[in-house]
């Protein structure tokens, strides 16, 4: 059973830091909002003919539980990508990609606080060293810019979609039981209808940018890989190990999208980087061994 967690996981954290890379492309060949849109309208398109039957057999949950559903795919999936492409209009790839090693910590936390998980010290210990590495790559390796509140804007909001992601992550706990087909089904057309007035006001605005070839590529990636099956791996992966567990393998996405936005992008990785990808790797690491021996 663990080990099918893990290669879900494995393979979640490659796709999604691949997204980092595929949002950063994207810059100047779609706009954020039309990319969180027709995203969801691919994503929707690949899943009905999938989840039609068994979401037929579960209308009676997904009508009785629609709220929750709701507030999963608005949270995790409409909200979290929208700030996420918006904030790769401001900030590189590697930045977002270790501001995102933050959620495994958040998400103890916040199990902590509504349903009284426990962590132990090696945990705390844990949450104190990825902390210090999110800060160090949201101040760029210069800490008295938290003094002058100098933040570079995308990094900012990158961390507002980081507890966003989180609450989704926590929030898994109280989906109804369900057949993933359904459930993927249900969150994917929540997320749709929740990134339509985004999508609208970018028309209102006129900031709209037609994708180009490049545009449509990222948005197919991003429908396909970073949507689909990465959720449904995610998702998955919570069933079996949970939250707490499953949201340490996020300390993988640093690993993977900085590694392809050197290769692919073409971005220098930087000195205080790879400092913060220390600090946030050893505290992710030593909570994940001691939240696996708790589990024995």
């Amino acid at each position: 059973m663990h080990r099918s967690a893990y290669i879900f996981l494995l393979l979640t954290t490659l796709l999604w830091g691949g997204n980092s890379v595929a949002g950063k492309l994207a810059v100047d060949h779609v706009s954020p909002m039309t990319l969180v849109f027709l995203r969801w309208v691919l994503a929707v398109a690949i899943m009905l003919p999938i989840g039609w039957k068994t979401i037929q057999k579960d209308w009676p949950v997904v009508r009785k539980h629609w709220l929750v559903l709701a507030a999963l795919g608005a949270s995790g999936f409409t909200l979290f990508n929208t700030i996420f492409y918006t904030a790769l209009n401001y900030t590189t790839a590697i930045n977002v990609s270790i501001e995102q090693a933050a959620m495994p910590i958040l998400i103890i936390v916040a199990n902590f606080v509504f349903f009284r998980l426990r962590v132990n010290w090696a945990q705390i210990v844990g949450v104190v060293l990825t902390i210090a590495g999110v800060i160090l790559t949201a101040c760029h390796g210069d800490p008295r810019r938290l003094l002058t509140l100098e933040l570079n804007f995308g990094d900012a909001i990158m961390l507002v979609a980081v507890f966003l992601y989180s609450g989704y992550s926590v929030g898994l706990r109280l989906k109804p039981v369900m057949h993933w087909q359904s459930l993927m089904l249900a969150l994917s057309v929540a997320a749709l209808i929740t990134s339509l007035p985004f999508f609208l006001w970018e028309i209102a605005a006129g900031k709209v940018i037609v994708p180009d070839a490049r545009g449509w590529t990222v948005i197919v990636y991003t429908a396909i890989g970073a949507s689909v099956i990465s959720q449904i791996f995610y998702i998955r992966g919570n069933e079996l190990i949970g939250a707490n567990r499953a949201g340490l393998f996020i300390n993988l996405v640093p690993i993977f999208g900085t590694l392809l936005s050197v290769l692919i992008v073409g971005e220098t990785f930087q000195l205080y980087q790879a400092m913060a990808l220390v600090l946030v790797l050893g505290g992710i690491g030593l909570a994940e061994y001691s939240g696996r021996k708790a589990a024995k």
